[in-house]
């Protein structure tokens, strides 16, 4: 990686995953592949599919690394881009690989992402995490991200009522 930007706030981790998803001359219908943790990751990955939702590109949900409950991202009237499409099969143009996997205690070692990224070879590969998880559990040694979003949730303010 040779270039760092600083942004702030929500639109600082949308705005330049679009730019940079748009700077790859994909098509229609081009596959986005996002693999995180469910929960965790999920609302992460559809704000991120948000972002995009009018590039047209199709997006996939993948829990962990289990490409056989890849599910589809969709846009629900109302309510926003969804994991909720039926199953999808994997053609994937992008990949992006959210820091969950890397949070203590998930069952999936970097070597596996690894693995992952060569299986698809040629694709970009995108990290998205927060607080520096890819740093902390030592990923950026063995995982080469094409582009990394690192925001950080700091200060977190909460106010109780007496």
């Amino acid at each position: 990686m040779t270039r760092k930007e600083t942004y702030k706030s929500v639109p600082g981790i949308l705005r330049p995953f679009r730019e940079y998803l748009q700077t790859l001359g994909l098509k229609s219908g081009d596959q986005i592949v996002y693999y995180g943790c469910v929960g965790t990751c999920t609302p992460f990955v559809e704000l991120l599919a948000i972002a995009i939702r009018g590039l047209r590109y199709e997006q996939v949900f993948v829990p962990l690394l289990d490409d056989t409950k890849a599910k589809k991202i969709v846009n629900i009237d109302d309510v926003g881009m969804q994991v909720s499409g039926g199953p999808a099969r994997l053609n994937p143009k992008v990949l992006v690989i959210m820091g969950g996997l890397a949070m203590p205690n998930m069952p999936v070692p970097r070597e596996d992402v690894k693995a992952l990224i060569e299986r698809y070879a040629g694709v970009k590969v995108i990290g998205v995490c927060f607080m520096s998880m890819f740093e902390k559990a030592g990923w950026l040694d063995a995982v080469s991200f094409d582009m990394m979003i690192d925001a950080t949730i700091d200060p977190v303010t909460v106010t109780w009522k007496d």
